[in-house]
């Protein structure tokens, strides 16, 4: 039993799906009402998690997901920041 690390667990806003955080990217809404990426995962504000999943992008542009959760709109240079995120992943 000694060795094993739990790894931490997120849900996708998107998906619904439980995955592990580190597949995950967190988009962070500051006091201000400032909307931004964090790919640290340690900015201080209110989080939510999507996949890097160019359909599961595009769903919570289509549904608004994002912006329900987050309770603040977003700007669709938000989006494409995170479309420009998963091609860069595809490309690694």
């Amino acid at each position: 039993m000694v060795g094993q690390k739990k790894i931490p667990l997120r849900k996708c806003i998107a998906s619904g799906d439980m995955r592990p955080k580190k597949e995950l990217v967190r988009i962070v809404r500051s006091k201000e009402g400032e909307v931004s990426i964090d790919l640290t995962g340690k900015k201080s504000g209110r989080g939510a998690y999507i996949s890097l999943d160019k359909d599961l992008i595009l769903l919570a542009k289509k549904k608004n997901i994002l912006a329900n959760h987050l309770k603040v709109k977003i700007d669709d240079s938000l989006y494409e920041e995170l479309l420009q995120l998963t091609s860069e992943e595809n490309q690694s």
